[in-house]
This record gives structure tokens, sequence and C-alpha cells, in this order.
């Protein structure tokens, strides 16, 4: 895929154009018949590096965010298997370097990138158009929402301003509310219109979510302000969030467009990186399994994406060696019956046998059981994790650049989450209409977004109890929350989201307490709520900082958003 390669030259071709367009050489130079010209460039050539910037980072940040911490409290993945350099406390314990390069090489540094899109398309600047402007606010709530979301208070009002050098740091009441008030902006701006223009302002294939339909941005919009509302709801001081919900549901939320980024299979992994760029060269650090809370609920319940996410565990022969001194010798029986039990819960086929010297060994059939890693599992338990009794990803999550193969895009908002969401709000009587329908809805467009067949996605309706709201306020909030958790893969921030807003699955969100299995890091235990802030804030801006440690919590992992369940 060519496309994105070719955006970032275009992108830096119009950056050009327009420093070229404000020197006393640009009427020379536009003497020249093959001149680019300022009337030339469009708005639409820094589309593009707007979407990739915020969803798509290099290898740095989207390691070391993504992979390492949110994809992990999402209980979407676990690290720490018997050869991995880490165990899966990594992420659990504060670390200043793999914070900083989240913080300050991606989420804060954004902010110039947006930042100059919008200069050059709102009123009064370079490319002025109305239509990109309100593309601008779209990737503004985008944006915030997975800054705020991750971090807490982070600055917004002030953060643009040139001649502010430490902006405040807003609250996440004040972010919502003004994120949702540009949301109607944009959506007003749009109004009918369908195109962004004509000639070199239509905006086409620079648009890597919808090709340039903007009645697709507009319900993108819809939907954000949808998942706004809903997150903000009950939260300390906002009185903005059943209108946001109700406004978005009749204004027409995506039924039945998917916003996707697409994966370029060329360009380098220090423009854009994907999960392969990790998995391929790393092995022992760049590799996980699907975490158990996820294989369970996708297995438990005949989930036909089970084999689209994962691949069955490797199988064969593994040896559970009693230790012969240190702490794990008084462990060893418990770990063997967790162990154990975690087969036996997965309904795994295995055989256990001793082997003569006090230990065990596995013999497992190959390439037949589907069983998740239990999430956050110690040093300690960590020489019985063997590699080949877990399930890996499956080949499209984990294909690497150049490889030739497909790699599946990243999640921005899709219509299966748009459709849970609208169930939602039914269910909690902000809305209007058949909760049951959109739920089914949006499972039909989870399953299709991964290949599912129509006939088994029916089957799935038609035979399995999670695909029915037949329970309690309450157990269909579960079902709804739980379904878009899983539809949400290979998004863990939203994930993570999700499990903090609403509480399930209940697995994550407890906790852990037992530390001879688990580690409890810097949260003694407890879910983690959100990123410490990196050191860049602190050197440049700490007043500020402190200012929003004092009205939020502490900075800890374990200090509550204000939208928190």
């Amino acid at each position: 895929m060519k496309t994105m390669k070719n955006n970032y030259f275009l992108t830096t071709i119009a950056l050009m154009a327009l420093m070229i367009s404000c020197t006393d050489d640009f009427t020379e130079i536009n003497e020249k018949p093959d001149a680019l010209a300022a009337s030339d460039v469009s708005a639409k050539f820094f589309v593009t590096n707007a979407q990739t910037g915020l969803f798509a980072p290099n290898r740095y940040p989207y390691w070391r965010g993504p992979i390492i911490h949110a994809d992990r409290y999402a209980g979407h993945t676990a690290f720490g298997y018997k050869s991995n350099w880490w165990d899966d406390g990594l992420g659990y314990n504060y670390s200043a370097g793999y914070t900083s390069a989240v913080h300050d090489a991606w989420f804060a540094s954004y902010n110039s990138t947006l930042s100059a899109f919008t200069n050059f398309v709102k009123e009064g600047g370079t490319l002025e158009n109305d239509k990109y402007y309100a593309i601008a606010l779209i990737m503004k709530g985008l944006y915030y929402q997975y800054y705020t979301d991750a971090f807490g208070m982070v600055p917004m009002s002030e953060a643009s301003n040139p001649d502010i050098v430490t902006p405040k740091y807003d609250t996440q009441l004040e972010i919502y509310s003004t994120l949702v008030s540009d949301l109607d902006q944009a959506i007003s701006l749009i109004g009918n219109d369908t195109t962004t223009g004509s000639g070199v302002d239509q905006l086409a294939e620079n648009d890597l979510f919808f090709n340039g339909d903007l009645q697709a941005w507009k319900q993108m919009a819809n939907s954000l302000k949808l998942r706004l509302g809903l997150r903000a709801q009950g939260a300390p001081g906002e009185t903005f969030s059943s209108s946001a919900v109700s406004s978005a549901v009749t204004g027409g939320v995506l039924g039945d467009r998917d916003a996707l980024l697409p994966r370029d299979l060329e360009i380098s992994t220090w423009v854009s990186a994907v999960y392969g760029d990790v998995w391929g060269p790393f092995y022992g650090g760049g590799n996980w399994h699907l975490a158990k809370t996820l294989v369970d609920a996708l297995r438990d319940n005949n989930d036909p994406r089970l084999a689209k996410y994962a691949k069955p565990s490797k199988g064969g022969t593994i040896q559970w060696a009693k230790p012969t001194e240190g702490e794990r010798v008084g462990l060893f029986d418990k770990h063997i019956a967790y162990m154990t039990g975690i087969l036996d819960s997965s309904g795994a086929t295995y055989t256990k046998t001793s082997d003569g010297a006090g230990g065990y060994t596995i013999t497992m059939p190959e390439n037949t059981n589907y069983i998740g890693q239990p999430t956050r599992l110690n040093g300690k338990i960590k020489p019985l994790l063997d590699r080949k009794l877990w399930s890996e990803p499956s080949e499209v999550v984990v294909n690497q650049h150049n490889s030739g193969k497909p790699i599946f895009p990243f999640v921005v908002m899709t219509a299966a989450e748009s459709h849970f969401m609208v169930a939602e709000a039914i269910t909690k009587g902000l809305a209007n209409g058949d909760a049951q329908g959109h739920y089914q809805t949006a499972i039909r467009h989870a399953m299709n977004l991964w290949g599912v067949s129509s006939a088994d996605a029916d089957n799935y309706i038609a035979t399995e109890g999670m695909a029915l709201l037949n329970g309690s306020t309450d157990q269909n909030l579960e079902k709804i929350a739980t379904q878009r958790w899983i539809a949400l893969f290979t998004n863990g921030y939203e994930a993570w989201s999700v499990v903090r807003d609403t509480g399930y699955p209940t697995e994550l969100s407890a906790g852990v307490t037992d530390g001879d299995i688990f580690v409890l890091g810097d949260t003694n235990g407890v879910y983690p709520q959100r990123h410490r802030y990196g050191s860049g804030p602190y050197n440049t801006n700490g007043a500020q900082v402190e200012q929003a440690n004092s009205v939020q919590g502490p900075d800890k992992q374990a200090t509550k958003l204000w939208w928190a369940n």
C-alpha cells in the first residue's frame, strides 16, 4: 500500500509551497511554469498526517504505549511467558522512560500537528475552508478524548497559544464539555454537504478514514459525542451528558461505516509502526499472548471471532520442573494448583503426569486448545509459563511491514461500537429505541469486520445467550460493555477506558490481591486507572502539573479519573 507513503511526500511538498508563498522569492519562483504555487496547495495534504500522527505513531512510543501498557491494561494481551524479557508486571510498575515516550513523544507532541492543520484551515487561515475546519474540530475531539482518558487533566485551552509557554491543565469536565461544543460546531458546518470542495480542495484518498465523505465524518462526530456523553454521565459537575447523548443518537451515528486506519505495508516503522514491527524482530521482548479474560469471553460463548483473533495453543510437551532452592520451592504446589486450574477452566485437553522428580509433565494436543494467559502474573510463577500453553494473536494482527502480508487496520471508531453505545443509551433510558436490535446489529458489524461470515454471525445470535439482552438492567449493561470491549481488540486505549468506565469485565476491574502469583505493582493490586505524566511536563511546566495533581489527585496509576466507575 503506497497511498500513505505518497501522502507523506505530498504533505512535505505542500509545506514547502506554503513557506515559499511567504517569502520574497515567491514571485520569481511563480514565474517559472513548473513552479508549485500556493494556489496548488490544499488542506487535503495535511489530513493524512493528522490521522496517522494520532493513531499510528512510530515504533518508539507505539511499543511503550499500546503494547507495554494499554493493550495489557485492557486485558487483551499478556506478557511474561517463560522466555520473555520481563514478567507481566511490566507497566504495572512505573517506568519514567516508558511513560515519557508515550506522553512526550506521542500524545503531547501531536498537538503541534493538529494546531498547524487547524490554523491553516480556520477562518483567516492560509487555506481557510470551513469543511476542513470541521474535520479539524473532529480530529481535536478524537485527540483530546484519547489524551485525557489516558492521563487525566491535560493542557487544551492554552496548549496551542504560542504566547503561553506554560499552559494550564484543564479539568476533564472542561475538556469534555468543550469537545461536545466543538463537535456540535463541526456537525453544523458540515450540514448536508458531502465534499470539502472541488478541484484541488476536494478531499479523497488523502482521507484514510472515509475517502472524503463528509457525511461519514458527521456521523463519526455524533458517535464521538455519544462516547463522550455516556462516559461523562453521572460524573461530578457535568450537566451536558443527557443532551449530548440524545442529540448524538437523533443526529445519526456511524450506522454502517467504520473509521479504520489502514496499515501501510511498506512504510518505515520509524514513521508509523504496527504490532509486527515489534513482534517480528524482538522475540524475547516483543512477543505476547492473548489474555485469559479475552479468550475466555470468546471461547466460552462460542464466539466465531476466536479463530480470527487468536491461534490455538501450540501444545506438545511442557515441563513443570520443581525448583530445588529459593522461594519458589514453598510456592510450587500453589503454583501448580493455579496453573492446573487455568487449564481446567479453559476446557483444555491435556494430561498431567509426574516427572519422577517432584515436578510434572504436561502433554497437550497440538493446535487444539484456545487458552489465554492470565494478566499480571509475576516472576515467581514465570518458569511455568511455557509459550506452548497459550494462544498467540492471529497472523493478520502481527504481520510485519514489508512482509507482503495483510495487516489488520487500526480501529478508530466503528459502526459496531456506535450501535453498542446506542444500545447502552437506550438501556439507561437516555434514548428511545430497540436496545436489543442495536445490540445485535453491533455484534453483526463487529464480526463482519473480522471476516466472520453472515451465516456464522446469524447462528451466534440465534443460539448464544450472550446475544440477547434478556436480563436485568445491570446484566444487560454488562453484556453491552463486554461485547464493546471485545470489539475494540487492537485499540487497547479505548478498551481500557471501557473497563474503567463500566467496571466490566469484572475480572479485570477487580484487580489482584495474591502476591504469590500476581504482580501487585505500584497500584498495590488495584486496576490501573491512568498513565502518570511524563518527565517533560515536570521539567518545562512543573507548577501547572502540580496544580493539576492538587485537583485530580496524586500523579499515580491508581488515581481514578473524573468519570471512572
